[in-house]
């Protein structure tokens, strides 16, 4: 399976989050934002489109009360 990567305006536009929200629940302790990977030698980053869409999924999920 190939993964997706995600940039931050795919990211913003797919969750709804702005820049500093989406950094902000990244730092929490525990995370409660999926991290981004370092691609291109580090100079950029990008997000896991699995992840950003089992954190939707878990999100539904927490509406719901599963």
């Amino acid at each position: 399976m190939v993964d997706t990567f995600l940039r931050l305006e795919d990211v913003k536009r797919a969750t709804g989050l702005g820049r500093s929200t989406i950094y902000v629940l990244m730092a929490e302790t525990p995370p409660r934002f999926p991290r981004p990977v370092k691609i291109n030698g580090g100079r950029a980053i990008a997000w896991l489109g699995s992840e950003i869409s089992a954190w939707q999924k878990a999100r539904i999920a927490e509406r719901d009360g599963a």
